[in-house]
């Protein structure tokens, strides 16, 4: 199997399919995550929508990169979601989630080998594959905030 197969593979595990690391992914935390629960603030923290919205920025960015385009998305915007006022807003995000992290894996699977090691966009941010194992990272670390957030709202919806 091909290198870039198996990154692709282990970005699928945290997005789409895996239990390997967390036990969890994605779509299993939030195909049951209810619009009210998403946007259910929790003291400081972050909704869960919110984080959804984030970690689809950087996937949505960096498959246009893939794909040829330029590198347009910036973090100060990371954070910058549109209001979720229905259920249909919150399914509709997660439709493009899911679809953003099918055609990133997809485009990872595709790659050459070879690519891992081309810079990625600009020599400051590294290879393809620094910025790849970014991406598996950060969705990590923010399906466990997701995980965490969900458990506290269960919580306190059941008190």
């Amino acid at each position: 199997m091909k290198r870039t197969q198996q990154i692709a593979n282990r970005f699928r595990e945290v997005m789409l399919d895996g239990v390997w690391i967390a036990n969890t992914n994605y779509r299993d935390q939030l195909s049951n995550t209810s619009w009210e629960q998403a946007t259910t603030k929790i003291a400081s923290l972050n909704t869960i929508a919110l984080l959804t919205f984030h970690v689809n920025y950087y996937i949505e960015g960096v498959v246009k990169v893939l794909q040829g385009g330029p590198l347009e998305i910036k973090d100060k915007y990371s954070f910058e979601a549109p209001v979720l006022e229905s259920k249909e807003d919150w399914e509709t995000l997660l439709k493009t989630l899911w679809s953003n992290s099918e055609d990133f894996a997809n485009l990872i699977d595709d790659m050459p080998d070879e690519k891992l090691n081309e810079i990625f966009v600009d020599e400051k941010y590294g290879t393809y594959q620094r910025n790849i194992d970014a991406m598996i990272e950060h969705g990590y670390y923010h399906l466990g905030q997701i995980v965490l957030i969900k458990k506290m709202i269960v919580q306190k919806t059941t008190k």
